[in-house]
């Protein structure tokens, strides 16, 4: 049995894959974690009209480019406050074109858990044969790939795996009965794409999509997808104070509550869990670290919205 607060979540805040339910719906806002005051109206919905279209078009397996396409990519470089986009596609703004050189490539970086962080790889990439039960209480399940860049010291199944794991958590978004998770295997029908690459791909592949410079350091959110930056995977970060896997965790959680419709928040006070939605690689002002959604009781961890 779900208390008020989780019936009004849950029935507020699935509207990002509204055709689970059918009927009218309801709609939290854009990444709407970050809209919320700390009241019971925490995960209120807001923009009605763009969430019906998402809703619809999420039917047909095109979520994250109608999240994308409605109210811009995400990355943690960004500010959290939405990009201004227009519905004619718009052309990139040129690049220098990078330099070739002849040397040999950089070797790996050290790191903690002995795998290796190349600067960049050869941007081709490998996907998980793997595939799992759906997880979660959503009647259609948001189908997930996972794919790793060709050449780095880690397995795409996995990784696969470990995603799988971190999707399937009580923690987690499953929480809310409006959500469901199903990793496929390559070559299967799915709706989004996590890919791990390198920092020099990751940056590459947040500029093709986003426009945004993620600086060798950040992940983001593309049309389609998310992207990981391997020195996150491998490293975590000096902010956040735990397992490597709890912020592997918090990677996966973060993104994917961007693809659900989450914008970024804050914290909420001092010695209080730090969102999820928080970009807590860049500081916890004041919050203890955190890598998921919904504390023990089932409680939405939501802060103040950053603009």
């Amino acid at each position: 049995m779900h208390s008020a607060r989780q019936r009004e979540d849950a029935s507020t805040t699935g509207r990002a894959v509204a055709s689970h339910r059918g009927g009218s719906p309801h709609r939290r806002s854009r990444r709407g974690g970050g809209g919320h005051r700390p009241s019971h109206r925490r995960g209120r919905p807001r923009r009605r009209g763009r969430g019906y279209l998402a809703g619809v078009l999420a039917g047909a397996g095109l979520l994250g480019s109608v999240a994308f396409f409605l109210d811009g990519g995400r990355s943690d470089a960004s500010s959290g406050a939405p990009q201004v986009r227009s519905a004619a596609p718009v052309a990139p703004a040129p690049r220098p074109a990078p330099t070739r050189s002849q040397s040999p490539a950089p070797s790996p970086s050290p790191s903690t858990t002995g795998i290796g962080i190349p600067s960049k790889g050869p941007g081709t990439f490998v996907t998980a044969q793997a595939g799992g039960a759906k997880v979660g209480d959503g009647p259609r399940p948001l189908r997930y790939v996972v794919r790793v860049e060709t050449g780095l010291d880690i397995s795409p199944a996995g990784a696969a795996e470990e995603i799988a794991d971190i999707l399937a958590a009580p923690r987690g978004w499953i929480r809310n009965p409006a959500y469901s998770f199903r990793l496929v295997g390559a070559g299967q029908p799915h709706d989004l794409t996590v890919t791990i690459a390198t920092p020099g791909t990751a940056d590459a592949l947040c500029w093709e999509g986003i426009r945004q410079d993620t600086r060798g350091e950040y992940n983001c959110e593309v049309p389609g997808g998310v992207v990981v930056n391997l020195r996150r995977w491998v490293e975590g970060s000096p902010t956040f104070d735990g397992p490597i896997h709890d912020y592997r965790a918090l990677i996966v959680n973060h993104e994917m509550g961007h693809l659900l419709g989450y914008t970024h928040t804050t914290c909420a006070g001092p010695g209080r869990p730090a969102p999820v939605m928080m970009q807590q690689i860049k500081g916890l002002h004041g919050c203890v670290a955190n890598a998921w959604p919904y504390d023990e009781n089932g409680r939405f961890l939501t802060g103040p919205r950053v603009r």
